[in-house]
């Protein structure tokens, strides 16, 4: 790997999303060695790893997420208010390969990767805007943008009370509108492009329904996902 991860020029900034206006970090042009990056993925080994995920991961060497979340460090605790920076939890390659129509059905929902509000994602695309991005998500009869315990149980009763009213969604990835959940903001995809949130958004990957999956990291849409949290 490069001396350096970050690229020094990268373009960074800062949005406030929906009604509680959580902050999210977009960074264009991120990495500085952003082929070094897809050879790395190109060459691991990749499968499924937990029930949730809608396709296959290859982990990232633990020291190199530690010298990204370093140098991430400054811009994540002004933004965050957080002091220290959690340490890294997880970081994987990343590729989305399961198909629309076999979606299992919380697959086809907006979810949270915790309830923790100082656990934090961050996502980096590798492949390109058109196999979609990120989109973050507002439950309607709750107005919650964001899960944490204390609203768990109330995010959970208003899920099953709009599933029994108007069944679960269609196998699909969610895109836009839904009778249970307002879009609240969407992110798409490009090359060297990173976003950093809190894990406790409701989001979702918003993928076109009619792209084709594969699992192949050259051509498949590939990312990296850190998740930090200690």
């Amino acid at each position: 790997m490069p001396a350096a991860i970050l690229n020094p020029d990268a373009t960074i900034r800062f949005e406030r999303q929906g009604l509680e206006q959580q902050p999210v970090i977009v960074i264009d042009d991120m990495l500085a060695d952003l082929p070094k990056w897809r050879g790395l993925a190109e060459a691991a080994d990749y499968g499924t790893m937990g029930a949730h995920y809608p396709g296959i991961r290859s982990p990232v060497p633990y020291r190199v997420a530690t010298r990204m979340r370093d140098e991430l460090a400054a811009l994540i605790s002004d933004t965050f208010a957080l002091d220290p920076v959690p340490p890294v939890l997880e970081c994987f390659f990343s590729i989305v390969t399961t198909p629309p129509s076999a979606l299992a059905p919380i697959q086809r929902l907006p979810h949270v990767d915790g309830l923790e509000p100082n656990r934090l994602a961050i996502l980096i695309y590798l492949s390109g805007a058109e196999q979609g991005g990120t989109a973050f998500y507002r439950q309607r009869e709750t107005g919650f943008e964001t899960i944490d315990a204390a609203r768990h149980p109330a995010f959970k009763a208003a899920l099953e009370r709009g599933i029994a009213a108007h069944g679960l969604p269609d196998p699909a990835y969610i895109a836009g509108d839904t009778p249970l959940y307002e879009q609240v903001a969407v992110h798409h995809a490009r090359p060297n492009r990173a976003l950093i949130y809190r894990s406790h958004l409701l989001h979702c990957a918003h993928i076109p329904a009619d792209i084709p999956l594969p699992a192949d990291p050259v051509t498949g849409r590939l990312s990296i996902n850190s998740f930090l949290f200690g």
